[in-house]
């Protein structure tokens, strides 16, 4: 019998590398998502996928897509929390609607998800919840208060969940460098200069790239599996090496 996922924010990006990596390893995949192309990708991929379309910050949205997959497929082994937006400004700089609008999407959502997801998983009798946080959990740049103070605050969420629900369940955060996805290129995009924001993105890792989505998704697989069934309440980062050079040091 085949397991079934759900991927919140599993149309584009890093969350539709999940959507892809898991239907190619048998499992049933839920694509929650407000942007049309997750209708496109459920098509694409065909049995055992399908797309709800849901707001993961509302409640009311949540409640229902859960439910729905519940009806569809059995019940639930594995939630992967993909969704986030960004938003640029200090804290001086950041309205309180902003603030509000990247908590809700970035942290809320995660909330809900778990909320409405694991009772289905304890009925199922085990599952995971994977957040996808950032290395910006551990590092931050300019301009990026509430993107990074949300980003952290995920860490939180997982570190709850593996405490609250173990043995039975396990949650696992995983944190990305920059990763080429949609997101990313809109970001770069508002620079005069595209060109050179993305080679200093390249130029950040110690790998000299920055990452594929699929890269991630691989990860996350992995993670949701009985392979890595020791790892619970962990932000494992995925990172390309960022930030771990000291100020000073110099590579031959």
């Amino acid at each position: 019998m085949s397991k079934t996922v759900v991927v919140v924010g599993g149309a584009m990006g890093i969350g539709g590398s999940c959507s892809r990596i898991f239907h190619q390893n048998n499992w049933n995949v839920a694509i929650l998502d407000i942007a049309d192309k997750g209708k496109e990708l459920a098509s694409e991929l065909g049995s055992r996928c399908t797309f709800i379309s849901c707001d993961a910050s509302k409640e009311s949205d949540v409640k229902d897509a859960i439910g729905s997959v519940i009806k569809e497929f059995g019940e639930i082994e594995g939630l992967v929390c993909s969704v986030g937006i960004q938003h640029y400004g200090t804290v001086t700089e950041t309205s309180e609607e902003d603030w509000d609008r990247v908590m809700n999407v970035n942290v809320k959502s995660g909330f809900l998800c778990s909320k409405y997801a694991i009772p289905s998983m304890q009925r199922n009798g085990k599952g995971v919840v994977i957040i996808v946080s950032s290395v910006q959990a551990y590092i931050s740049q300019n301009n990026v208060a509430v993107y990074t103070t949300s980003k952290t605050a995920q860490l939180g969420l997982t570190r709850s969940i593996a405490v609250d629900y173990g043995p039975q369940i396990r949650s696992v955060a995983i944190c990305p460098g920059t990763v080429d996805t949609p997101m990313f290129r809109s970001s770069i995009a508002l620079s005069p200069d595209p060109q050179e924001v993305y080679d200093e993105c390249v130029e950040m890792h110690l790998t000299k790239r920055i990452g594929q989505p699929d890269e991630v998704g691989e990860l996350i697989h992995f993670l949701a599996g009985d392979n890595a069934g020791f790892i619970t309440g962990q932000a494992i980062r995925i990172d390309g090496g960022l930030g771990i050079v000291a100020a000073g040091s110099k590579r031959d």
